[in-house]
């Protein structure tokens, strides 16, 4: 009885050394886990016996090295016990037993002497060879082989690690038993090939297996050369099928086929769980049908072919296979969807793929996820027109993607998702024909007013009023023989951007508008390289996204990263050469932030470049938008900008502000009384924003009525009560367009706007204050008073809270 737990640890110790083994060869991912778990800084390459300072501490530790060590010293007698007996009845010669063990007891030695570390290996291994060299030139044949034998041994057995050194013992004590000459150069080539390929990786393979070759050769000389060159071949040809592990692929590809075969007539799912990666983490060929399996087993259960993908990613090399089984089952999913709902939910199914998607997918799945969403955001709106407004997003989105399959270069990208594309947008346009039914028959008003950011033409439509004078301004500047800077300024918000984003709609064909966000590019760069490169970006997406898209051939990356700005004057000339017969109007909305670049980089490149490009690309033309005039800026701006042609952005006209009041959009219901119209036209003094943000919160006014009964749906009018009461609302969501302008005043200019409210009476030092905020459009010239009294309004608050 007492012996029972002693044979019982024996035998699970025996068993831990062969999953140990196992690991070595078949898991060695696992392997690598398994190793980190037991001390942070232990790989498979170290030798534990370097840590035996942590033996005492660390009990798994010192568990592992003795396993290691008896694994190292016991398998390969083992493996040549085995061996021996079937080569002799296989080939009928004799097995040389005796250099085979005198080999293995070198193998031993250096096992033991292994146990110092890593420190003392190189110079056993000199001290061998120096004692080995003159035995073997001095003595016989014999005493040759025995000191070769047991040198080789100690060697193989102090130099390698547990995989490589098992692998070698293992080949090398086989191979010297064999034979002689020619027979044991092709013996030991063929075990070393083989052990050294399966232990080794695949750039190990190629170098060993020459250098092998060619250093056996040369050992023997012409009288060996049979002996060479027949080890040479050998160990080549064999190395190299031992780094391809096909002596294991063979079983596994059989394995594989049983498996797609039994998993065509039972439950698919049932069979991932035996896909020959489970076993053997290191499968160099490929195997076929293994992603078309986890594909088909998703559809009936998606958690194991999740679990089955994961684990091929984290602890196989057959990162490939799930690539393919993602794309495979994104595909399913995508092509699944027959509805609205379906596309709004694929966003959520599909979070589980990595980010970035793996190549098959390409930018599209990025791009219909975001569909996805945008699908989802339009279901949320709060009434049935909103809905419909926001569902063009992802419909004008769909038809660009669909474009841009059609003509792009990846056919198999192209046949994969166009077809997707093609039913998602008729899903979508069907959706946006039954919203807009609904809408009609709908009792609440529709909320067309944008308040807030630039309107996009896109999106916004005819939603933008007026500012005709300013576009014929800028195209006939723009065609002039000899065209001026043009600056385009006025305050916030009062439409600058909008009006550029309209441009190339409002144009001829002679002028391409490029429209770019400097505020935009300036926020993500902060050094010259990364500005150079997002503006060169920007400028690539704006093209191809005008009326008549235009393809930017791509600038140079390399020279872009080595010296931006040069690399940006080639790439506008190349442009220039592309479309010979065009003007370009480079619009640099917000350009003022030029400046913080210049600051943030201490270098005036980006000015230097404005500055080539007016005197030598003949073909552009600079719009500069911004709410400062050239007189505000800091003094080396009048260097680089010479003849500039100032356009002004003011407010509305008066017809173009009740435009946008009455008839924002095409059959939109008469909703005001006169009076209403009148006071929010007094109200905002025709600024675009207020007037926005002034309608956009009386038709919200409006609905909350309908919906609570409090008006008939068919007679609601805004009145003057109405506008009066959304005032407080107005300041408030305003707050930040109102802040902002009161910020950016002078100390002197705030002072100045403190006394009219206080009714102060203005003295002659204020004359020239005065000037600068009539210029700015804060007061009237005639009387001093507010032009927009909203702006005085949120200026008094301002006063009180102070």
């Amino acid at each position: 009885m007492s012996n029972t737990p002693t044979a019982s640890g024996f035998w699970s110790y025996v068993v831990e050394c062969v999953r140990l083994l196992y690991w070595i060869y078949f898991k060695p991912f696992t392997f690598e886990r398994w190793l980190r778990d037991i001390h942070p800084e232990l790989k498979p390459i170290n030798n534990p016996f370097a840590k035996r300072a942590e033996f005492r501490t660390n009990p798994r530790l010192r568990r592992y090295v003795g396993q290691v060590w008896w694994l190292t010293a016991v398998v390969p007698m083992f493996v040549v016990l085995l061996v021996a007996p079937i080569y002799t009845l296989a080939s009928g010669e004799s097995f040389n037993w005796f250099l085979s063990c005198l080999f293995l007891v070198g193998w031993l030695i250096g096992r033991v002497l292994d146990r110092g570390g890593d420190k003392n290996r190189l110079v056993i291994i000199l001290i061998i060879f120096a004692v080995v060299f003159p035995v073997t030139v001095l003595c016989g044949q014999f005493l040759s082989d025995v000191a070769l034998a047991v040198a080789g041994g100690v060697a193989v057995g102090v130099g390698f690690d547990v995989a490589v050194g098992v692998a070698l013992a293992m080949a090398v004590g086989v191979a010297v038993g064999v034979a002689e000459s020619v027979a044991l150069g092709v013996a030991g080539s063929v075990a070393l090939g083989v052990a050294g390929g399966v232990a080794l990786g695949v750039a190990g393979s190629v170098a060993l297996g020459v250098a092998g070759g060619v250093a056996f050769g040369v050992a023997f000389g012409v009288a060996g050369m049979a002996f060479g060159v027949a080890f040479g071949v050998a160990f080549g040809v064999a190395f190299i099928l031992g780094v391809l592990r096909v002596y294991f692929w063979l079983p596994e590809l059989l394995w594989i086929l049983i498996l797609f075969l039994f998993s065509r007539i039972g439950e698919r799912v049932n069979y991932l769980r035996y896909l020959p990666p489970h076993f053997d983490e290191l499968i160099i060929l490929p195997l076929p049908f293994m992603d078309v399996m986890i594909v088909e087993a998703h559809r009936k259960n998606p958690t194991a072919a999740y679990q089955t993908i994961n684990y091929l990613i984290n602890s196989t090399n057959q990162q490939k296979v799930a690539a393919r089984a993602i794309s495979g089952i994104a595909r399913d999913i995508l092509n699944s969807c027959q509805t609205l709902r379906d596309i709004e939910d694929i966003a959520n199914q599909l979070t589980w793929i990595p980010s970035p998607p793996p190549k098959e997918l390409g930018t599209v799945l990025p791009q219909l996820l975001d569909i996805s969403q945008n699908v989802k955001a339009s279901m949320e709106a709060t009434s049935p027109y909103r809905q419909r407004e926001l569902l063009n997003i992802p419909i004008n989105a769909l038809q660009q993607l669909k474009n841009s399959l059609a003509f792009g270069k990846n056919a198999l990208v192209a046949t994969m998702f166009g077809s997707i594309a093609e039913r998602w947008l008729t899903i979508l346009e069907t959706a946006r024909r039954t919203l807009e039914e609904t809408a009609k028959q709908s009792k609440e008003i529709r909320q067309v007013y944008i308040a807030g950011n630039s309107l996009d033409p896109q999106d916004a439509k005819n939603l933008f009023k007026g500012r005709i004078d300013i576009f014929q301004q800028i195209e006939n500047l723009a065609l002039a023989k000899q065209p001026p800077v043009l600056l385009l300024y006025g305050g916030r918000r009062t439409g600058k951007s909008s009006a550029l984003k309209y441009l190339p709609h409002r144009t001829g064909s002679d002028i391409i508008p490029l429209f770019v966000d400097i505020q935009g590019v300036a926020a993500t760069a902060t050094t010259l390289k990364g500005f150079a490169e997002k503006f060169a970006q920007q400028l690539q997406e704006v093209a191809r996204q005008l009326p008549r898209k235009i393809y930017l051939p791509d600038p140079n990356t390399d020279k872009l990263a080595e010296d931006p700005f040069p690399a940006l004057q080639t790439w506008f000339a190349e442009i220039e050469k592309t479309i010979s017969n065009k003007r370009f109007l480079l619009c640099l909305d917000e350009f003022e932030r030029l400046s913080e670049l210049v600051q943030v980089t201490n270098s005036r490149a980006p000015l230097n470049f404005i500055r080539h490009l007016l005197q030598h690309q003949k073909q552009w033309i600079l719009l500069f938008s911004g709410s400062h005039l050239l007189s505000e800026l800091d003094a080396y701006w009048s260097d680089y900008l010479i003849n500039t042609y100032a356009v002004q952005m003011s407010y509305l006209q008066e017809s173009e502000a009740r435009e946008l009041i009455l008839q924002p959009v095409e059959e939109f219901p008469n909703i005001y009384e006169p009076t209403a119209v009148d006071m929010i036209i007094q109200l905002t003094r025709c600024q675009p924003y207020l007037v926005q943000l002034m309608c956009y919160e009386l038709v919200e006014l409006l609905n909350r009525d309908i919906r609570k009964n409090r008006r008939e749906a068919d007679t609601a009018k805004v009145t003057v009560q109405d506008v009066e009461k959304v005032i407080p609302t107005v300041l408030e969501r305003g707050d930040q367009y109102f802040r902002e302008l009161w910020t950016s005043l002078a100390d002197s200019d705030r002072n100045l706007l403190r006394c009219l409210i206080q009714s102060e009476t203005p003295t002659q030092q204020h004359k020239s204050v005065i000037r600068k905020l009539v210029r700015k459009e804060i007061l009237t010239p005639e009387d001093n008073a507010f032009q927009v009294p909203l702006v005085k309004k949120s200026i008094e608050q301002f006063l009180e809270d102070e």
